[in-house]
């Protein structure tokens, strides 16, 4: 079942190239801002995955690019991909020989380089301002001096999929003037994210009927269709497509390498990643995330947390003797896995597959303890499906297991608040706010007290029991918190409610949420906080 099909994959090309754009096109995104350093540690975790091809970037557009593709040279050591330098044609009326753009891609020292230009008559005579001919000669020249300085050159052909629906011939005549320039391959932009798979797939066939060059796709996701728009056009038999890991990009995002990377190859059969790296793609995808500084999505195709999670109910025991009836591909093969979701609904079947699954040995009365504090504590307002790290801590706690990482004798948190007025006002110039918190732990027998400051009380706790547990566990480096969510429980009870706090932790290649629940915030806050400390202490390597 988990093979593809050829009978649903006919006259497929056996193989394509994953051009990954998320140091330019991906950083477009509202609220990404990227430092030189990030886009380094991106692109090596791009390599590591194993696209074909890293766009870096727009060199002589801005400091950091000129910084990155210095850097580049000398930082990256890329064992699979091929970094591109992007950039546009020379300008209406210029000469190639003293273009600045191009000159600035011929002085990054890539092998390869991506020129974007306007394949729209539209465009060219509203945007540019200048005629159709000149249109295609700034392509073509552009295109031609590259060629003569050795680089290889992909042409992105701007707003092809609307200037084909509205004048054809000169879409066309753009890229058979790329082509015979000498262009390596015609990448089709729907730059405005409006087209439909029915659409593109017929206007890739046009096109590989008019030309004699490799084509390839550049599309983002604006009516939703991006990732169904790269399959039309392998079908129709492009054989470069251009994306964005997670789908980062300008307004809603590009089409989303990370399930086109798993449909080509495991639904339609056709070679994307070298031999190996698929199994890296749900990590990849969660690293960017975490460098992006974005909280990875739960539900993404392959990659997510929720991906192949299962709310198990009367279907547990059929899951556990054949997966593939209730799972469309098999899990690992993209690094992710099965996930048997818990509440107070699950009975004794549910818990005792999910310890299986976790490696805990639990006898019958455990197991009926387990299933009874459950429902108790779901009673009370937690809420485990969405908190699989802290339903492992009390599934291992129950088996009997014990951390030695540190004991707790105390903790407090005081915050101060400075202003002129003393009270809020819309018009105070200036609020401070500080926290502090302080700890006292037992570790390694050993009576310690630190203290540690914030932007609040989780942070300030936070600060003050990694100070604590001091140099201890370097791992510590490695995980910290992503996301803070707080629900008000039995909202009739006002300021004096229950309330459920959900914090979501990483260590850069995986991703776990933990609970706390109490009257007060503060309390709940430190029960999920210590949780997804353990949790990540006992599954991160020092």
């Amino acid at each position: 079942m988990w093979a593809p099909n050829p009978d649903l994959t006919p006259s497929l090309p056996p193989r394509v190239e994953i051009y990954d754009t998320t140091l330019r096109d991906g950083a477009q995104l509202e609220g990404i801002s990227l430092t030189v350093d990030d886009k380094l540690r991106i692109a090596g975790q791009l390599d590591r995955l194993g696209v074909h091809y890293i766009e870096g970037g727009w060199p002589g557009a801005n400091p950091k690019d000129i910084e990155f593709f210095q850097r580049a040279q000398v930082e990256l050591n890329l064992k699979h991909s091929t970094l591109v330098a992007f950039g546009s044609t020379r300008r209406v009326g210029g000469e190639v020989e003293s273009d600045a753009t191009l000159a600035n891609l011929l002085d990054a020292g890539t092998d390869t380089v991506c020129i974007v230009g306007k394949a729209s008559a539209y465009h060219v005579t509203e945007a540019l301002r200048t005629d159709l001919n000149e249109g295609v000669a700034m392509v073509a020249d552009s295109v031609r001096h590259l060629k003569t300085h050795g680089r290889k050159v992909f042409f992105d052909a701007e707003h092809f999929f609307d200037g084909y629906a509205d004048n054809p011939e000169f879409s066309l005549e753009v890229l058979t003037s790329a082509a015979e320039a000498g262009a390596d391959c015609l990448v089709l932009c729907d730059t405005n994210g409006g087209s439909l798979p029915g659409q593109v797939e017929a206007t890739v066939r046009d096109v590989m009927a008019a030309v004699e060059c490799e084509v390839g796709v550049h599309l983002h996701n604006d009516a939703g269709c991006g990732v169904a728009n790269a399959l039309a056009s392998v079908v129709a038999g492009a054989t470069h497509v251009q994306g964005t890991i997670n789908g980062y990009g300008e307004r809603v995002g590009n089409c989303d390498l990370v399930p086109i990377i798993a449909n080509l190859t495991l639904k339609m059969g056709v070679e994307t990643l070298p031999e190996g790296c698929l199994v890296e793609l749900t990590s990849v995808a969660h690293h960017v995330a975490e460098l992006v500084n974005f909280a990875a999505n739960p539900q993404q195709p392959y990659a997510g947390a929720t991906a192949f999670a299962h709310k198990a109910g009367l279907h547990t025991s059929a899951i556990a003797r054949r997966r593939d009836a209730y799972e469309h591909v098999d899990p690992e093969l993209v690094g992710n896995g099965t996930r048997f979701l818990v509440s107070e609904m699950s009975g004794r079947s549910t818990i005792e597959l999910k310890a299986s699954q976790l490696g805990i040995a639990l006898d019958g009365a455990t197991l009926g303890e387990i299933v009874e504090t459950l429902k108790e504590l779901e009673y009370a307002g937690y809420h485990f499906e969405a908190a699989d790290a802290s339903l492992e801590l009390l599934m291992r706690a129950a088996a009997g297991w014990t951390h030695d990482y540190f004991e707790l004798e105390s903790f407090a948190v005081e915050v101060g608040h400075h202003s002129g007025s003393g009270s809020r006002a819309w018009n105070e110039v200036a609020v401070e706010v500080e926290t502090q918190a302080s700890v006292t732990l037992y570790v390694d027998s050993e009576r310690v007290v630190a203290t540690g400051g914030g932007n609040g009380p989780v942070n300030a706790l936070d600060a003050a029991l990694r100070s604590a547990l001091g140099g201890r566990h370097p791992q510590l480096d490695r995980i910290h918190l992503t996301d803070f969510k707080v629900r008000v429980l039995e909202t009739r009870q006002g300021t004096g409610a229950v309330t459920r706090v959900l914090i979501d932790t990483t260590n850069g290649e995986h991703t776990w949420t933990t609970i706390g629940v109490s009257e007060n915030i503060i309390e709940a806050a430190w029960q999920a906080l210590v949780d997804s400390l353990v949790y990540g202490l006992f599954h991160t390597p020092a």
